[in-house]
């Protein structure tokens, strides 16, 4: 079984990653009641026994012990993961994996990228090193981090770099949130743009997350629950809508539930095994035909719990078909109307091989993909449900659908830009020039316009390529 490690990084990284790491132990408990230490935990745990001075002996087999997770976490304000360690998760980490400042990266890109990646990359280097040593066979980093404030994408983005120098066989998965429009922080833009330059050079795979579709969807969510269809809807024990089960716990901090879907999605991405298992690696391989198309619409299935557990099979059908609508996808995004390069389900709970050709055959119709990969489909099954569903689907789809949230974002660069707003900030810092920005902004542009040159083939017919010949 393979490892992976979770750095998560900034104030936003950093409350995904909790969140992950509570719905990670919750759903491990409700499967393995008899606290035995398995393949399945020991992909982002560690067995260690406490009773050994120093690091602490690990345990490869056998019951439980303490369990440690495989993560780094990273900020340059200490109040969140203060509040982490302070707080029921306290035990799964300790100061060895914890790298923080107190001064913050004042909404900076420049600061985190240039000013905390040169000062702590020694320390982010070792323990790092320390977490790979622990794994039997480290296949992938997972990267936590939002893109619109300083650590999260400067230094988020800085680690980037240093993993694909220190360790280039490893898988680099990297979980984006974008800001919205209405973002608070004034200079998202720059920020935003500067850390995709980096996610386009030194990441694997990327899954952009819009702050605005979290939000739409918990306002759907709360609209079901205050008009009272609570009882055919959802359970109020949902892990989607809140992590302690409870909606008082979530009107308290607001970002609760947002930050559980985008949990969700990860513990799907890296679950039990199944008997049709899809590995990280191949994720990449199948969905990723060009280097820099490496940005991944995800959907999950459902976002809320059903209030009736054993579904019938038009409700699965329905599953399928939502994890195509533009309601569910995590960007705002209709991949429907757009051109799909590859597609991967990733299903869990009852559900069989069957089903899945049926919907897949049933959907193909409606969706368009690219003339050479016509059957760019990859697919898994996973029979251990979620916790409170009877069955849910992931769909990771590399389609041309996230330009417009590419394109927005240039634009609002743009208009800061054209003024030269703020840009003194970012220019005080040594190393900074207005260079990183015009490249940054190239960077961009070229990004969209390999959509646009696919978008372009939407309406060419499929290939008819002839058949082998062999020759006698």
């Amino acid at each position: 079984m393979t490892q992976s490690v979770v750095i998560q990084v900034g104030q936003c990284g950093n409350q995904i990653g909790c969140c992950f790491w509570d719905l990670a132990l919750r759903e491990h408990a409700a499967v393995n009641q008899k606290a035995i230490y398995d393949e399945a935990i020991s992909s982002f745990f560690r067995n260690v026994d406490t009773r050994v001075v120093g690091d602490g002996g690990s345990i490869s087999k056998g019951k439980i012990c303490s369990l440690k997770a495989r993560a780094v976490l990273i900020d340059m304000e200490e109040g969140v993961v203060n509040e982490i360690l302070q707080g029921p998760l306290r035990d799964v980490f300790d100061s060895k994996q914890l790298i923080t400042d107190i001064s913050g990266s004042g909404n900076n890109w420049a600061v985190g990228h240039k000013v905390f990646g040169s000062l702590y990359q020694e320390q982010i280097l070792e323990k790092l090193r320390k977490s790979a040593e622990h794994c039997d066979c480290l296949q992938c980093f997972f990267v936590i981090h939002s893109m619109g404030g300083g650590t999260g994408s400067g230094l988020g983005t800085f680690l980037l770099k240093v993993l694909e120098d220190e360790f280039p066989e490893v898988y680099r998965f990297v979980t984006s949130i974008y800001p919205s429009g209405e973002d608070d922080v004034i200079t998202s833009p720059y920020n935003s743009i500067l850390a995709m330059k980096e996610l386009n050079e030194h990441a694997d795979c990327v899954l952009p997350i819009d702050n605005q579709s979290l939000f739409d969807i918990i306002s759907k969510i709360d609209l079901m629950v205050n008009s009272g269809k609570l009882g055919t809807a959802i359970k109020p024990k949902s892990l989607v809508t809140s992590s302690a089960g409870a909606f008082k716990k979530r009107q308290e901090k607001p970002f609760d539930a947002m930050n559980n879907i985008v949990a969700n999605l990860l513990l799907n991405l890296t679950r039990f095994e199944g008997s049709l298992n899809m590995d990280l690696n191949e994720i990449s391989m199948n969905l990723v035909p060009f280097p820099q198309l490496h940005y991944l619409v995800s959907s999950l299935t459902p976002l809320y719990t059903p209030a009736d557990v054993n579904i019938p099979s038009r409700r699965l059908d329905q599953m399928f078909s939502d994890a195509f609508s533009k309601d569910h996808q995590l960007i705002r995004a209709d991949p429907k109307h757009s051109l799909y390069l590859a597609c991967a389900l990733m299903v869990r709970g009852n559900v069989q091989i069957s089903d899945l050709r049926r919907n897949i055959e049933r959907l193909k119709p409606s969706l368009r993909f690219v003339s050479w990969n016509q059957e760019g489909w990859k697919t898994s099954l996973c029979s251990v449900p979620p916790v409170g569903h009877s069955h849910s689907l992931l769909a990771l789809a590399n389609n041309t659908c996230v330009k417009p949230t590419f394109i927005e974002l240039r634009e609002r660069f743009t208009r800061l830009y054209k003024k030269r707003a703020h840009l003194h900030h970012y220019l005080q810092i040594e190393g900074m020039e207005e260079s990183c920005f015009t490249e940054a902004m190239s960077s961009l542009s070229a990004l969209i316009q390999e959509y646009n040159q696919l978008d372009a083939t939407k309406s060419m017919p499929a290939e008819d390529l002839p058949r082998l010949r062999v020759a006698v």
